[in-house]
Order: structure tokens, then C-alpha cells, then sequence
């Protein structure tokens, strides 16, 4: 077996390790989870019990039916900002329990 010497960047080799492990929706997972913290803020967050992503559609399990009843009001801006923030079109659906 031969040996490539060329230089490589760092980040295009973590890039191809999480490719051929297959570990794109796992990292997405999380990525969503730290998102909906960042732009939700700590008030939502107290109120947040879970936060699931399942292919395109991102469920978000609250506490407080009244906060849910606010934020299904806002879905698709939520939606839209959840996407930029993570750089690519990864949510369609956004479920509010």
C-alpha cells in the first residue's frame, strides 16, 4: 500500500472521517439541540423538555401549552431561523407537544 504525502486540511479530513461513519445525522441531532438553546433563549429553554430530530421534522416537547401556543404561531420563522443557523435546508416540519 502507498502512502499519500500530500498535505490535507484538517478540517477535509474530519470532514471525510464523519462521511464514511456515517455520522452526519448524529452530529445534525445535536447541532439542533444547541441551535434551538442558542436562539431560543434561557425562558424557552426552562420550558423545554425534549428536542428530537427525525429526517426532516424537528419535535419539540414543552411544558407550557401557552408558550406552545406562541410558538406555533411563529413555526415557519423558527423553522427558517433553526435552517440558516445550521447552514442547510435540514428542517421542513416542525412539531410542537
Amino acid at each position: 500500500m502507498k502512502r499519500n504525502h500530500e498535505p490535507k486540511k484538517i478540517q477535509d479530513l474530519v470532514n471525510q472521517f464523519i462521511e464514511q461513519n456515517e455520522l452526519t445525522s448524529g452530529l445534525d441531532a445535536v447541532n439542533v439541540q444547541d441551535l434551538w438553546s442558542d436562539l431560543m433563549g434561557p425562558g424557552v429553554m426552562s420550558y423545554t423538555q425534549s428536542i428530537a430530530l427525525r429526517g426532516s421534522t424537528l419535535t419539540v416537547v414543552l411544558t407550557s401549552s401557552v408558550l406552545r401556543s406562541e410558538l406555533s404561531m411563529g413555526k415557519q420563522k423558527i423553522i427558517s431561523m433553526m435552517n440558516e443557523g445550521l447552514g442547510k435546508n435540514l428542517i421542513e416540519h416542525m412539531y410542537l407537544r
